[in-house]
């Protein structure tokens, strides 16, 4: 169950269905998650200052179990994202950030529990 959080100062207009759908399973891909276990919440809009300059841009937080333990892992899946967050919202790599966070299994909560027990 990842979990993704972006959070921009990019209008809400720039995060169309289409683009949570893709963003979504290209992550999920870069993750080795099913999709259908993805969660996503997109801030757009907000006031944003990267490296001193308010131009737009990107931060997004990544966590998962499993996936983020590494910085192995991470240098792939950082390379994933960044590549469809420039193509996609036509940012350059210096207006993106990534934080992973490796998350254990008690957690995360599902079905009223913790996924420990499950």
């Amino acid at each position: 169950m990842p979990f993704l959080e972006l959070q921009s100062n990019l209008p809400a207009s720039s995060f169309t269905e289409d683009f949570l759908k893709k963003f979504v399973s290209v992550t999920a891909a870069a993750l080795g998650k099913p999709e259908e276990r993805m969660h996503l919440v997109v801030h757009p809009g907000l006031p944003l200052m990267i490296k001193n300059s308010c131009s737009p841009g990107v931060l997004l937080s990544v966590s998962a179990v499993g996936a983020t333990d590494s910085a192995e892992k991470n240098k792939e899946h950082s390379a994933k994202i960044f590549n469809f967050l420039t193509s996609e919202l036509n940012l350059s790599e210096d207006r993106i950030g990534i934080v992973f966070h490796a998350l254990q299994l008690h957690q995360v909560g599902k079905r009223g529990t913790v996924m420990s027990f499950l």
